[in-house]
């Protein structure tokens, strides 16, 4: 019999069905539920959500198989990696998508329920830890991370942006438990709470710290890149699902595959769509998915990945939150090598892209790199009515920002953009004659 896959948009919390389990007979065949849990606001999880739901890449991937099955596949948003967890190990989500920390979580629970999970193929990631931000308000006068001694931070405890944040303490010498009250808030929460100025700053994941400075709603107080640790996101399976359907969860992969590839091929385009989808700007988006952003899609798992996974489990420990973690056991790279044969190891050696400067001009589908960052204020200058946003690498970090949100120094005809204060500062305090400017200033001295 012909057979076709169905998407489905499912209400959470309301759905009677149950994952890859529940096959009925129809018309002679069967009909097999496939259920994906994602977070659609988390983009860089986009290849295996957001953007792969839109481009309806699983469900003709599922089309191709030709078993004389009926694939429904459900859809199931959510805000963050925890409610992904829970609804994997009772056993009604198949798939799901989450960072590196909640990952982790993930495989503690599935081996502690007897429900294990294992890690398939990785979405976004970045090599230094760029894809975490701690923000403070607009007018805060905090500049470095000693400054939150005695402060109240916000952020999800369990998070890649708490691990971020509880790093970044300690090698300031600050301890996280003892010297900063911690607020364990969802990121929403925590913006408004910033917002309120009943938290004195932020760390957050993707897109919250990048949204807020957008807005004009935060500014960054540290850049999660200067750790030079990974941080990544990644595809999570349950093992008996893994086991009982590999042919349906090696076409979820390739069909990641292909949506990673248009994202690279498209970026413009595909930041439109994701930015359509979830209500966030377009130019927040493609911050993080742009063809230069901070991070880097490809679903292969790097060895360099897999070694920052198991120096998170005691970031983990030290919270109480998981107890040892065998993360050789929870990596398993076999479907994702069957689903994209040869291709798997070039995508394996690929290197990510250069940092650049980059504007995206207003109507366009489109951008425009610049081989430095005064290059682009010069064109910014001349060019203010038409440019839709501009984004500049961090001088020591290669972490892309807003031009406009960026710290500049002036370092004689140089002009440098840096993330954060502190990291700004450290430049002017080795380079002597070298100073901060303000955006307006670096504009005058580049036009």
């Amino acid at each position: 019999m012909k057979r076709t896959a169905a998407a489905v948009s499912a209400a959470v919390l309301l759905l009677p069905l149950t994952a890859c389990g529940g096959d009925a007979e129809a018309g002679g065949g069967s009909t097999v539920t496939v259920t994906v849990g994602y977070q659609s606001k988390t983009i860089n999880t986009v290849t295996a959500g957001t953007l792969l739901r839109s481009l309806g890449y699983f469900e003709k991937q599922l089309d191709s198989l030709g078993d004389g099955v009926t694939y429904k596949v459900v859809w199931q948003d959510y805000a963050t990696g925890a409610p992904i967890t829970a609804q994997m190990t009772a056993g009604k989500i198949d798939i799901g998508s989450m960072g590196d920390f909640p990952l982790l979580i993930n495989a503690a629970r599935g081996e502690q329920l007897g429900r294990p999970t294992r890690l398939v193929s990785v979405t976004g990631y970045n090599l230094r830890g760029g894809l975490n931000t701690i923000v403070t308000a607009p007018g805060s006068r905090l500049t470095s991370l000693r400054d939150l001694k005695g402060k109240k931070v916000s952020t999800s405890v369990g998070s890649a942006a708490d691990g971020t944040l509880v790093r970044a303490l300690q090698r300031a010498g600050i301890d996280p438990e003892e010297d900063v009250e911690k607020l364990n808030q969802q990121p929403a929460v925590g913006a408004s709470a910033l917002a309120a100025g009943s938290a004195d700053a932020l760390s957050q994941f993707v897109a919250w710290p990048g949204l807020l400075a957008h807005q004009g709603k935060a500014k960054a107080l540290y850049d999660g890149a200067r750790l030079d640790l990974p941080t990544f996101h990644g595809v999570t399976a349950r093992e008996d699902f893994a086991k009982e359907r590999p042919a349906v969860l090696e076409a979820f992969l390739k069909a990641q595959a292909r949506a990673t590839d248009y994202l690279n091929d498209h970026p413009v385009t595909a930041a439109e769509k994701v930015a359509g989808i979830t209500g966030l700007p377009a130019e927040v988006v493609y911050l993080y998915n742009g063809a230069h952003g901070i991070a880097t899609f490809d679903p292969a798992i790097r060895p360099r990945l897999v070694s920052a996974l198991k120096q998170d489990v005691s970031v983990l420990k030290s919270a109480k939150l998981t107890g040892d973690v065998d993360v050789d056991s929870f990596v398993d790279d076999r479907y994702v090598r069957r689903a994209l044969g040869t291709t798997y190891a070039e995508r394996l050696a690929a290197t990510p892209p250069a940092a650049a400067s980059e504007v995206w001009p207003k109507g366009s589908a489109w951008t425009r790199t610049f081989e430095s960052p005064a290059e682009l204020l010069g064109h910014v200058s001349a060019h203010r009515a038409t440019v839709r946003a501009a984004y500049v690498p961090d001088a020591t970090t290669g972490t892309p920002w807003f031009a406009d949100k960026a710290v500049w120094v002036a370092d004689g005809k140089k002009l440098l953009p840096f993330v954060a204060p502190a990291t700004a500062q450290d430049y002017v305090d080795g380079h002597g004659g070298a100073s901060v400017v303000t955006y307006a200033e670096a504009l005058e001295r580049a036009s």
